[in-house]
């Protein structure tokens, strides 16, 4: 299956989170969309590996993704290693997408900084026809490069460099945020709590978006980051 966005977090609901609605409108306008989690979570202080993995699914339901896998690299401790991405390219080149989104390149947790540089390198590495990678009937694959790596949003409040309007989409994404309920607040959890299981980081969510919004003078949206400058057309092509 080729996709159109392949979108890596690495744990699951990184993804929903920084993209959830930009995910949700792209697959309305009918293009297909992948999620790929580096890891279960199974550090998470709340709910289990277990847990994760079926919220995941129901997440990935509500948004209507094409595919969700996950490649159990150790949450905490997965490194950029050649062997890990070696298994990110194999992944590229299996599903060839022309846009991947990845975590935020600077963030409180660790594993975002490290899954957003393995990913990034792993995209450019994955164009190179000397670097062999087996599909899953061990043959070799053809290179693939992605035309544009795009980095999502997520603790910290980086300054974009592009936002997307996603108006109409903000209901979609919290639904699927939400899926996670062993993670996020529940006035009824006897959980530890943790810095995304309050109330306010919910509605900081939705606020952030609507702050995003009302910078380009529309109802929401959600912000992005890239590693070259982005491009446009003409000068129409701008909101």
């Amino acid at each position: 299956m080729k996709l159109d966005i392949l979108a890596f977090g690495a744990h699951p609901d990184d993804v929903e989170l920084g993209a959830g609605a930009t995910i949700a409108k792209e697959i309305s306008m009918g293009k297909k969309v992948g999620i790929i989690d580096l890891t279960r979570g199974e550090l998470g202080t709340r709910g289990t590996a277990a847990i994760r993995n079926l919220e995941a699914v129901k997440a990935a339901k509500i948004l209507g993704v094409s595919l969700r896998e996950n490649m159990d690299f150790a949450d905490g401790f997965f490194q950029n290693t050649p062997e890990l991405q070696k298994a990110i390219i194999a992944k590229i080149r299996e599903y060839k997408p022309d846009v991947v989104l990845c975590n935020a390149f600077r963030d409180r947790h660790i594993d975002h900084g490290k899954g957003s540089a393995l990913v990034s390198d792993a995209c450019f590495l994955s164009g190179l026809i000397k670097v062999d990678t087996l599909d899953s009937s061990g043959a070799i694959q053809a290179p693939w490069r992605p035309k544009q790596v795009y980095h999502y949003i997520q603790w910290q409040n980086l300054t974009p460099d592009f936002v997307i309007d996603v108006s109409g989409f903000i209901a979609k994404k919290q639904e699927a945020i939400l899926a996670y309920s062993s993670q996020f607040f529940d006035p009824k959890s006897n959980d530890p709590q943790t810095p995304i299981s309050s109330e306010n980081f919910l509605e900081s969510v939705r606020y952030r978006a609507q702050d995003l919004g009302r910078l380009i003078n529309v109802e929401a949206a959600e912000g992005f980051t890239a590693e070259r400058p982005v491009a446009v057309n003409s000068l129409d092509g701008l909101i």
